[in-house]
């Protein structure tokens, strides 16, 4: 493998450009016309232009990205996440061009990528599932008798679905009817599949990951957990790994169960398999992701492996080097993702031109992104920004050392999700490791954060005002004979 096309824009292309430079691979960036110049397009060896902004004219075209990679003689593919990642066309498009997709195969992306295939596939190895139907459902009455059996409330989802998309909770049997035309009509609107089904709703769950690792060889890792939990519109914000809830033993039936998964649909490749966590810690499996996860650098940072170079490594068809023995935890780390989002408007996106961006430095933290100073936020995309991402030998100095991190990052123009994150951190809640996914509804509001920072505020006036009055005799500027005759 000489030359990695890399089918994604902004801190993801960025990440997998920097892994394959350290081992010696050139990289093509492709772009749309809007981001011609992204940091990205810049640091590759090649780029390529593939279309307007609107990503179904661009990083959405299979044949044209394809095609870049033939005119510039790369002979792998890397999707990031997110646009194709997980499009199992693509990837057998990609194999049929004689081009190597860093990836799973598209038959372990198609079965994952239905809910109710995977539940199907995982059943053979005894995983936990949610108590709820097996097979997709669009009779109202029969959507009753189930609830009946289960008990309400009741979670109706797409079966296509993710992100919170086409999902619906079901208090009470008067509601059903609605809530179910609805999550069908998401379903179709989002993924053009109406399919959807009905679990079991956990009250307070928590959301936990296992990273996991299979080579060409039938040879799978799990790469402990990262936690998931807090969360705004079904949308993660902040991770950690490894969770504070876990003990060993949980830790590794998890994990073991996360390596069945991937055995369930011959997976090779990086991979994540999620699991909701109720409150007497029993573990339900949820979904696996098939493609590199926007959270992978807190695994990589408590395991010291580079996941985007496993990926390659896998990819061009050599065995995994070490063994599940081989791993351990080491530390703590925490990612906050950095969004253009408002957190003080209920975290409405807050599309605006970059007008300072200074990244935060020191040890035992890094900053993934894809944009600077002067760069516009396009409407077009995700509105990620970057992530920040540290480590601790505990994690108490892992929080002590985001908060002091998020201090030192300056970020005008649009509004982020940095206060946010402070607030998180400083939360007894986080602090004390007892939270789920519903933190955000149960305590936060923007007046909170509001309270929060006028603290900060009410120093830097003061400390201003201290200033000025310090220095007031030495910037006072002397007045003219001229000035003073104009004052008469």
């Amino acid at each position: 493998m000489k030359k990695i096309l890399i089918a994604n824009r902004g801190e993801i292309a960025e990440r997998v450009i920097r892994t394959a430079r350290q081992m010696g691979i050139k990289t093509v960036a492709v772009y749309s016309d809007i981001d011609s110049s992204s940091p990205h397009v810049r640091k590759a060896d090649e780029a390529i232009c593939i279309g307007s902004a609107a990503p179904n004219q661009s990083y959405l075209k299979m044949d044209t990205i394809i095609e870049a990679a033939k005119q510039t003689n790369a002979d792998a593919i890397h999707p990031g996440y997110g646009f194709l990642s997980e499009n199992a066309e693509f990837a057998e498009k990609v194999k049929a061009a004689g081009i190597t997709f860093i990836g799973p195969p598209s038959s372990a992306i198609k079965t994952m990528g239905s809910k109710l295939a995977a539940k199907e596939a995982v059943m053979k190895y005894d995983i936990p599932l949610v108590p709820g139907t097996e097979k997709a459902i669009d009779d109202v009455n029969e959507a009753k008798t189930v609830a009946a059996q289960i008990g309400f409330p009741i979670l109706i989802k797409a079966s296509a679905g993710g992100g919170g998309k086409g999902m619906r909770i079901v208090k009470s049997v008067d509601e059903l009817e609605e809530q179910m035309n609805r999550a069908i009509s998401e379903a179709m609107s989002a993924f053009g599949d109406g399919s959807v089904f009905i679990e079991k709703y956990v009250a307070s769950p928590r959301h936990i990951e296992v990273q996991i690792l299979s080579d060409q060889y039938d040879n799978h890792l799990y790469l402990f957990e990262r936690e998931c939990s807090i969360q705004r519109r079904h949308q993660k914000v902040v991770e950690e790994a490894p969770s504070a809830i876990l003990d060993d033993k949980l830790r590794k039936a998890m994990g073991e169960a996360a390596v069945n998964v991937a055995r369930s649909c011959n997976y090779v490749g990086a991979g994540t398999v999620e699991f909701l966590l109720d409150e007497d810690k029993n573990f339900y499996f949820l979904e696996m992701n098939t493609r590199l996860q926007v959270e992978h650098p807190v695994t990589e940072m408590i395991t010291h492996i580079d996941l985007v170079e496993q990926q390659i490594r896998i990819a061009r068809g050599e065995a995994l080097s070490f063994s599940q023995n081989d791993l351990s935890i080491k530390g703590h780390a925490i990612e906050l993702r950095v969004y253009a989002e408002d957190p003080f408007n209920n975290f409405m996106p807050s599309i605006d031109k970059i007008v300072q961006y200074h990244r935060p430095k020191g040890m035992h933290m890094r900053v993934d992104d894809g944009y600077e100073a002067g760069m516009d936020i396009p409407i077009y995309y995700d509105p990620m920004i970057s992530k920040l991402i540290v480590w601790g030998k505990t994690r108490e100095e892992a929080i002590t050392r985001m908060i002091k991190t998020i201090g030192q990052y300056q970020i005008k123009g649009p509004g982020t999700t940095l206060p946010f994150g402070i607030f998180v951190m400083e939360h007894e809640a986080f602090r004390a490791g007892q939270f789920d996914t519903h933190f955000v509804e149960k305590y936060f509001t923007p007046e909170k954060l509001e309270e929060q920072e006028r603290p900060l505020a009410e120093l830097a006036a003061k400390l201003a005002v201290g200033l000025f009055e310090a220095h007031e005799a030495s910037i006072r500027l002397p007045i003219t004979s001229v000035q003073w005759s104009q004052r008469k």
